[in-house]
C-alpha cells in the first residue's frame, strides 16, 4: 500500500495549471488529429468513442466513466498519459454524444458490449480503468472477460451494492443529474458531495463539470443510476485475475475509504495508493494520479509483470 503526503490541493489562483485548467482549453480546441471521435453501435446500442492512437505496441487503455459524465471529463488525465499509450473512451448511452437508449440495462450485462466494443476496434486485450460507476463496470468486465484484460485500475469506486455507503446526504444528491444543469447548484452542494479539492474551491467541481456538460434528456442518467441496483462484485473479488492498481482519497463523501481497504484485502493481486483528496482528484490532480498509473500499467509495475 502508498500513502501520498498530504499537501493543499490546487485553489482557485493557481488551478489553470491543474488538470482542470486543461479541461476547459481542451472544449475550446477540436478534437487533436491523432484521436479518432465517432459514433459506434455495438449490440443495438449507440456510443460516441474516442480513441486515441498511440505506439501499437502498447496495450491501449480503456477508460470507464462516472455516472453523468462524458468522455470530456478525463481529457485533463489522458494528457497526463504518456502519448505512446493508445486511450479508448466512451459515453454510455444517452450520455455526453451517445444517444439515449430505448430500454434500461444492468450492469451485470454490460461485459459484452466492451467486448464489442474492443472488437469493433480491433483490439484483443486492453488494459481498463474505471472511476466511480465504472469502476464497477471495469470490476464487471475483468471478472467476465479475464482474457480480454490485462490489468485493471479501480478509482474511486467500490464494490456496488454490498458496500460502506456514503451519507444520506450524498446519497440523496446522487439521486438527480441537477449538478450536471445548474452551475449554481454544483458550486453549493461540490464540497459535501466530492470532498477534497471541491471543499476549498467548490468551483472546480463546477467548471469541470459543466466544461464537459453537454445537453441530451435526463433519461440517460436515471438508466446510469438504476443499472447499478442490486450489482456487487463483494464475493467474486477473490476471482480477479488481472493485477489491479486501486486508488482511492481519503476525503471521499461518494465512497468511503474504507471500501477500498477491504477490496484490497479481497483482490489477490492488487494493490492500495491512496492520496490526499477527494472523488475528482483523477480530473483535477493528474499531475499526482497519472504518474501512479503509468508505473503500474509499465513493465514491472504490476506483481509478477511478465511485460507488455
Amino acid at each position: 500500500m502508498t500513502i501520498d503526503p498530504s499537501h493543499p490541493a490546487p485553489t482557485g489562483r493557481n488551478r489553470l495549471g491543474t488538470g482542470l485548467g486543461q479541461v476547459v482549453r481542451w472544449r475550446l480546441r477540436p478534437v487533436a488529429a491523432a484521436e479518432r471521435m465517432r459514433i459506434l453501435t455495438i449490440g443495438g446500442r449507440a456510443m460516441r468513442v474516442a480513441v486515441r492512437e498511440g505506439n501499437p505496441g502498447w496495450p491501449p487503455l480503456l477508460l470507464c466513466n462516472g455516472i453523468g459524465a462524458s468522455l470530456e471529463l478525463l481529457q485533463p488525465f489522458v494528457d497526463a498519459l504518456d502519448p505512446r499509450r493508445p486511450v479508448i473512451r466512451f459515453d454510455m448511452p444517452g450520455i455526453g454524444g451517445s444517444p439515449a437508449p430505448v430500454i434500461p440495462y444492468h450492469l451485470g450485462t454490460l461485459a459484452p458490449l466492451l467486448t464489442g466494443l474492443l472488437d469493433r476496434l480491433g483490439y484483443q486485450q486492453v488494459d481498463v480503468l474505471g472511476i466511480s460507476w465504472g469502476g464497477g463496470l471495469a470490476q464487471q468486465f475483468a471478472l467476465s472477460r479475464p482474457d480480454r484484460v490485462r490489468r485493471l485500475v479501480l478509482v474511486a469506486t467500490g464494490p456496488g451494492a454490498l458496500m460502506v455507503p456514503g451519507g444520506p446526504r450524498v446519497l440523496l444528491r446522487m439521486l438527480s443529474p441537477r449538478r450536471h444543469r445548474d452551475p449554481g447548484h454544483a458550486v453549493r452542494i461540490a464540497g459535501e458531495l466530492y470532498g477534497g479539492s471541491a471543499r476549498k474551491d467548490p468551483a472546480l467541481a463546477r467548471d469541470l463539470l459543466h466544461a464537459t456538460a453537454r445537453s441530451g434528456a435526463t433519461r440517460g442518467y436515471y438508466y446510469q443510476l438504476l443499472s447499478g441496483f442490486g450489482w456487487t462484485s463483494l464475493p467474486l473479488l477473490p476471482r480477479l485475475r488481472a493485477p489491479a492498481l486501486i486508488l482511492a482519497g481519503d476525503d471521499d463523501p461518494i465512497i468511503p475509504l474504507v471500501n477500498a481497504r477491504i477490496m484490497h484485502r479481497l483482490i489477490p493481486r492488487s494493490q492500495l495508493h491512496i492520496y490526499h483528496g477527494g472523488h475528482l482528484e483523477l480530473a483535477t490532480d493528474t499531475e499526482r494520479i497519472a504518474p501512479v498509473v503509468e508505473a503500474f500499467l509499465s513493465p514491472g509495475g504490476a506483481e509478477n509483470d511478465t511485460g507488455r
